[in-house]
């Protein structure tokens, strides 16, 4: 099994329940371990972290291998909730496949983290998820029909996030993603990110589209040609609401 010791788990628990802080982000988000225990998993075997926090009633979850309290250099995956994929292999996204890939690659590592975050469809939620599949059905791609929905093209925020991690007391992670929304973010809240490591995928015919929206629209590094997408050049808007791109990047996506 990993190698947290009984001791330290109880410890953790009572030094962080009871905790009070400004909170992180702009509504003040404060996250409190409330338990930890084994998971053996077809993965590796992990420990499983389950916080709380001030603001709603969602629960997050770290998936941890190894030791990490005070580590620096830890490889860490942020992994948004999909029902749709996650549970049911849905097709249309590739978020089954993201998750597996990093469970498998950090069971195998000799510490590492996946954070379980419940920002479901972006952080629209389940049903607008669902709406805007709908509209995709009618020929919009993600970002439109977002848009159209009235939400930004991502609505996930990731202050939960840095502060799980500051919570297990992370010194400096290893960020595996193709996003460079998420290293500026957990930067912002003063997680300290060393490297980046890339997390490509293969594509199937469902969800090539989407992808491509990812990296042509949201400025996902995602490398369908051979050629570098890199974190300089997301400068320019296209869209009010939409994330970051520059006129490079869909010049590359689409050589």
């Amino acid at each position: 099994m990993t190698t947290f010791t009984h001791e330290e788990i109880e410890h953790l628990i009572e030094e962080d329940c009871c905790h009070e802080c400004e909170g992180y982000g702009k509504d003040k988000v404060c996250v409190h371990i409330e338990a930890i225990a084994e998971l053996p998993s077809r993965f590796g075997d992990f420990h499983i972290v389950g916080f709380s926090n001030n603001q709603d009633d969602k629960e997050h979850v770290a998936i941890i291998k190894g030791e990490v309290l005070g580590a620096e250099d830890v490889p860490v995956r942020l992994h948004s909730e999909c029902l749709t994929g996650d549970v049911i292999g849905s097709l249309r996204c590739d978020c089954r496949d993201q998750l597996e890939a990093a469970l498998k690659k950090i069971g195998e590592m000799e510490n590492g983290i996946v954070l379980y975050l419940r920002q479901e469809g972006r952080g629209i939620g389940l049903t607008n998820k669902i709406r805007a599949y709908s509209l995709q059905d009618q020929g919009l791609d993600t970002v439109e029909a977002n848009l159209a929905l009235g939400f930004r093209d991502d609505e996930r925020d990731y202050a939960v996030a840095a502060h799980m991690l500051h919570s297990l007391k992370v010194q400096s992670i290893k960020l595996m993603t193709n996003n460079p929304k998420k290293i500026a973010e957990l930067e912002r809240y003063g997680v300290k990110v060393s490297e980046r490591v890339p997390h490509v995928l293969p594509t199937n015919e469902h969800n090539i589209f989407y992808l491509q929206t990812k990296a042509a629209k949201s400025g996902h590094m995602i490398d369908f040609h051979g050629k570098p997408h890199l974190v300089e050049q997301s400068d320019h808007t296209l869209v009010e609401g939409m994330s970051d791109l520059t006129e490079s990047q869909t010049k590359a996506l689409y050589d």
